[in-house]
């Protein structure tokens, strides 16, 4: 009935409870998706593992994929948020320790639970077209962000003046397998010797000469 719409239940609101139901089927699905495989997952089983019916599901989800795209960019923002607090906090330092920070921040976030990397870069790969899309999109960010310390190295005669463009993508590449290696390892790899090497490769291609 229309007057019980908003009507707050065990003093919760319904915008509240909503939010709480999806924060629970995201938690249910980078679980699952990450032990038993995003393809392997059922629908019920996620609604279980949330504590929230299927007509609840689908009101929040058309279904996994969009559930899984939801996960895939959530990892991804929580990343770039983290780099860019740490990037307020940089002022006056030089470039080249600047970038190793910057690494540092988005390697400590990303590997903060195992699930991430074995979600965005195992289990989200080869899905569909509309997740290969958002992860170009991604894949585009995060080497607009290299370019621009790049240029900033370049600014201070720290690197060579030249088109960063494909150095960058390569990065992305190369900082994208070394995560999905960690992840592979039961006990993981140590984060600082990923976090060390993705540094090192990036420190080596942005200053090599032009």
């Amino acid at each position: 009935m229309w007057w019980v719409k908003g009507r707050t239940y065990g003093g919760v609101a319904p915008e509240q409870r909503r939010a709480e139901r999806r924060g629970r089927l995201l938690d249910a699905a980078l679980d699952r998706f990450t032990s038993a495989g995003f393809q392997q997952t059922k629908i019920t089983q996620l609604c279980t593992a949330a504590g929230v019916s299927t007509r609840n599901f689908y009101e929040e989800f058309d279904g996994k994929e969009e559930l899984l795209l939801a996960l895939h960019a959530r990892i991804n923002e929580r990343a770039l948020a983290r780099v860019q607090d740490t990037l307020d906090a940089l002022d006056g330092v030089d470039v080249l320790t600047r970038i190793g920070t910057l690494l540092d921040a988005f390697v400590e976030t990303v590997t903060a639970d195992r699930r991430l990397p074995r979600l965005n870069y195992v289990e989200a790969v080869g899905v569909s077209p509309e997740l290969e899309a958002q992860h170009q999109v991604w894949v585009a960010r995060w080497a607009e962000f290299i370019e621009h310390e790049a240029r900033r190295a370049a600014e201070q005669g720290l690197a060579p003046a030249r088109d960063y463009h494909l150095t960058a993508i390569a990065l992305v590449g190369a900082a994208t397998g070394l995560l999905r290696e960690w992840q592979a390892y039961d006990p993981p790899l140590e984060v600082a010797a990923i976090a060390k090497e993705i540094r090192a490769l990036m420190l080596a291609a942005i200053t090599r000469p032009a």
